[in-house]
């Protein structure tokens, strides 16, 4: 069973398939991303999407997950359904408040993060091309937007496009990562996305580096 609803309960006898719960930050990009990856691994995975339109700030994110797990545990405890085997938060860094204590929370409390820096449209970039300098929210969405050929609302051929581009996508955000660790940035530093582990797990591998 899949939802956009942050209240959506699971069925039991889907057990062998690994169940995850996403809150993200987006309304249209993030939910349509995420649903088409479900869509081709749903022999393995169950992907639930929550909706949750007055949610705007990763600390929130994070809060409502650790929430939702708390009252999936309640429930499973009288009988009435599982926790998620995984709760994922997808959010980008922005000008978000409260960032740092996000993440923080979120390592505190087992609640996996997906993060965009800028903006997920950073990651949808770097599909197509290498990209190492720092670059603005803006400009990420405006070459996302030529790169892909439409807006927050991914097109079929866009998904299309950004699957067979994965393994690229995947290298190239190792690379940022290892570029960052070499000059001395910070982690998750400009530009940088750490969406491949979400994208991983729904595919099942477990050999990520």
């Amino acid at each position: 069973m899949t939802s956009r609803s942050g209240h959506a309960r699971k069925i039991t006898n889907n057990a062998k398939r690994l169940q995850l719960m996403l809150f993200v930050e987006g309304h249209k990009t993030e939910p349509g991303y995420f649903f088409h990856w479900y869509r081709l691994y749903r022999e393995r995975v169950i992907v639930n999407i929550a909706s949750l339109p007055n949610v705007t700030t990763p600390i929130e994110l994070v809060e409502r997950a650790i929430k939702q797990r708390a009252a999936d545990t309640k429930e499973a405890k009288r009988g009435k359904g599982d926790t998620f085997d995984e709760y994922w938060c997808v959010f980008d860094v922005d000008d978000h408040p409260h960032l740092d204590e996000a993440l923080a929370l979120a390592d505190t409390d087992g609640i996996n993060v997906a993060l965009s820096n800028p903006c997920i449209e950073l990651w949808f970039i770097i599909h197509f091309k290498s990209r190492t300098a720092y670059i603005e929210r803006g400009e990420a969405e405006d070459e996302a937007k030529e790169i892909l050929k439409c807006g927050k609302t991914l097109s079929p051929e866009a998904l299309k496009r950004l699957v067979q581009a994965y393994d690229k996508a995947k290298s190239n955000a190792l690379a940022l990562d290892k570029k960052h660790e070499g000059d001395g940035s910070p982690p998750q530093s400009n530009p940088s996305s750490g969406v491949w582990r979400l994208v991983d797990t729904i595919q099942g591998v477990t050999t990520a580096s």
